[in-house]
């Protein structure tokens, strides 16, 4: 296999709302590039990069993919990222490899949420990046409304650099702006010259001006040449284009279709010239195991450093970790360092992929991507290095899940299979969370949203053959009580022979601590010393449930005052019993009331929908503690029960489009209103008596 230096090497991303055409176009690169020999489709589960059997049967990618292809002697990374919302996760993954970016428009339904989140994360990853409005072979495909959006909502430095020919309302061809030339589309989407149609003259002419401006501020020399009207050659325009569009003051706008393979040429063509190689990625800083800093080139002789950006956990296989290598070389059959999990890995399995289709390489040079199979300890975002000079790269900043649900086995008893399951998993989605709520008695499942979650389920089933359901969260309330008692508990049984006899006084009263505190203030030895820590156990095991609807107690303070005790059937058992007969009669006295967890939330929405949101927050019973407006973004800070908060994830979405996210945290306990409190207690017992 030929090896390409970083001059050669383009990692692009392919970003856009579900349904846009990423898969397509990454399959239509591929085909121009002789990679594949025919072009898959989506919807019959025929492509290269969404080859995951949930991809193929739900007819959506669901997992950041990758394939390399040679074109022009140039190597094309093409990282294809899913769309939905869900999967945030995989597109934050695929950004962190990528030297520049293409956001797929969808050229009949225009500028979606999925565009607007894919340029807010380039933006936020500081990466050049173009548009391409796909379909414009559709009936319905209006160029005009789709450029004035994309200027609308991201800016005039989206620049055109072809404009659609349509007969008949057909897209039938396109014309080079650049260099003012006109392409018909022929047999599989080859284009072949023609002539401008003379309608399309003066818009040629004036959208060739607007670049021709914005290349004379690419530098002085040009901006003087064009105030003096002198004339640009194309090699003049041509390096201007790259300086702007490399330094972001030029966001070019392409056109095609995917399915008919028709303007992929041009773009492939445009990516070659104008987008950077991984030579030009900025200097990636990093740490020696030292702590001191160290700026990382893509020079083959420098100190290795490659960081793991996706894992898949394959049951047959075992792990594949997908790798970007930033420095020096990465060999098979070398041993790498783990600088993250502190271990040494021998690299036994390189290899260059297509989709799931990987090639044996005998290294990695600087600025690719490729995978390794089999390493045991490493996981994704982990960065490998030499031993003699390890380094540390900074990790992917993941997301926090925000639906949570409990999952658990159809068939009884295979809880364990779950766990393990999903525990594998998570070695591919580092956006999900799996605990076991000893509280609840549930094993709950944390995620982005209700898909990924689906997602889960149905993966544990066809990889690792064990069906689960998913339900509703069980809310973790408490109880307390507001006032101060003093109650007995007196354990006394007789059966024949040795008895059993603890005899105590309990002050109960309210704490702020949320553990039970415990003191004794017993005088005259009526309790032996002996015996203080059975009764400190048993109201430790009593507070375990709570009066009202058996949730664990908090905020109490109980204080061993009396008590009596009997020489020779007296026992710690006996104590520990008394002590839980105390709690028993006294809490019921004590004015006893039910908490409920209260979540710090931040929401961030469209402008346009702030009193929606807020309105929404106000019916869940939450508190606005403050609003601030960051652009077209409004930041929503509030406090809402927890309980109210367990579906938000999808009634955002709904809400605002998909265009709301938002952030969920505990933040206390607080006492549940009467009629809320009434409604639980009932329910808890009606749960009790099934």
């Amino acid at each position: 296999m030929k090896h390409y230096p970083a001059s050669q090497i383009r990692n692009v991303a392919l970003l856009g709302h579900s349904g846009s055409g990423k898969t397509s176009l990454a399959e239509a690169i591929l085909y121009n590039t002789g990679t594949i020999e025919r072009l898959g489709n989506s919807n019959d589960g025929t492509t290269v990069m969404d080859f995951d059997p949930e991809e193929q049967r739900r007819n959506i990618s669901i997992n950041t993919s990758v394939a390399s292809c040679v074109y022009d002697d140039i190597i094309f990374n093409i990282i294809d990222t899913p769309g939905d919302f869900d999967f945030m996760g995989e597109v934050m993954q695929g950004l962190r490899v990528a030297d520049t970016a293409i956001v797929i428009v969808d050229g009949r339904s225009g500028v979606s949420v999925g565009a607007e989140k894919s340029v807010r994360f380039i933006e936020k990853q500081g990466i050049p990046y173009a548009f391409f409005i796909n379909k414009m072979d559709d009936d319905h495909a209006d160029f005009n409304k789709i450029l004035a959006e994309i200027h609308s909502e991201f800016g005039h430095e989206a620049t055109t650099f072809q404009l659609p020919i349509k007969e008949d309302g057909k897209f039938v061809g396109f014309v080079n702006i650049i260099e003012k030339k006109a392409y018909r589309f022929e047999a599989k989407g080859k284009p072949k010259t023609c002539d401008i149609p003379e309608a399309m003259a003066d818009i040629v002419d004036s959208t060739y001006d607007m670049i021709i401006e914005k290349v004379a501020e690419s530098n002085d020399e040009l901006l003087e040449k064009f105030f003096m009207e002198e004339s640009f050659t194309i090699e003049e325009i041509r390096g201007g284009l790259t300086d702007s569009i490399r330094g972001g003051q030029i966001r070019p706008i392409f056109i095609g279709s995917s399915t008919e393979n028709q303007g992929i040429h041009f773009l492939m063509e445009n990516i070659r010239r104008y987008m950077p190689p991984s030579s030009e990625h900025e200097p990636i800083s990093a740490i020696t195991k030292d702590g001191e800093p160290i700026q990382l080139l893509p020079e083959e002789d420098g100190p290795l450093a490659a960081v793991v950006f996706k894992t898949i956990a394959d049951p047959f296989v075992g792990r594949i970790s997908f790798i970007r290598v930033y420095s020096g070389r990465l060999k098979n059959g070398s041993t790498v360092y783990n600088f993250d999990q502190d271990v040494e890995e021998r690299v036994a399995s390189l290899s260059t992929v297509v989709g799931k289709k990987q090639t044996s390489c005998d290294y990695i040079g600087p600025g690719d991507i490729g995978a390794i199979t089999k390493l045991n300890e490493t996981k994704t975002g982990d960065t490998l290095s030499n031993k003699d000079t390890p380094i540390k790269m900074h990790r992917i900043v993941f997301p926090e899940p925000a639906l949570t649900m409990a999952i658990r086995p159809v068939k009884e008893g295979e809880e364990d299979k779950i766990v393990s399951g999903l525990n594998k998993l998570a070695d591919e989605d580092p956006t999900f969370k799996i605990e076991n709520n000893s509280e609840t008695k549930q094993l709950v499942l944390s995620g982005m949203g209700e898909l990924q979650l689906d997602v889960l389920k149905s993966k544990l089933k066809t990889k690792y053959k064990v069906e689960a359901e998913l339900e509703p969260a069980r809310v973790p309330y408490r109880e307390t009580i507001r006032k101060k008692v003093k109650v007995q508990g007196k354990y006394k049984k007789q059966s024949g022979g040795h008895g059993q006899y603890g005899d105590v006084w309990v002050e109960f009263e309210p704490c702020d601590s949320d553990e039970l505190v415990f003191e004794e203030s017993v005088f005259g030895g009526a309790v032996p010393k002996s015996y203080f820590p059975a009764v400190e156990k048993g109201l430790q095991d009593a507070i375990q449930e709570g009066v009202l609807a058996g949730f664990p107690m908090v905020g109490l303070k109980a204080t061993l005052v009396d008590g009596s005790y009997h020489d020779v059937d007296s026992s710690e058992m006996a104590f520990k019993s008394a002590a839980r007969l105390a709690y028993r009669n006294g809490i019921p006295q004590a004015d006893p009331i039910l908490l409920e967890p209260v979540s710090s939330v931040e929401v961030r929405i469209p402008n346009d929908v702030m009193g929606d949101i807020t309105g929404d927050l106000s019916q869940r019973r939450g508190r606005i503690l403050g609003i601030e407006y960051k652009g077209n973004l409004g930041v929503i800070q509030a406090e809402v029960p927890t309980a109210e908060m367990l579906r938000y994830a999808t009634d955002l979405r709904s809400m605002t489009q998909g265009r709301g996210w938002y952030t969920i945290a505990f933040a206390r306990y607080e006492p549940a209103p009467q009629q809320i409190a009434e409604r639980i207690i009932e329910a808890r017992k009606a749960e009790e008596d099934n």
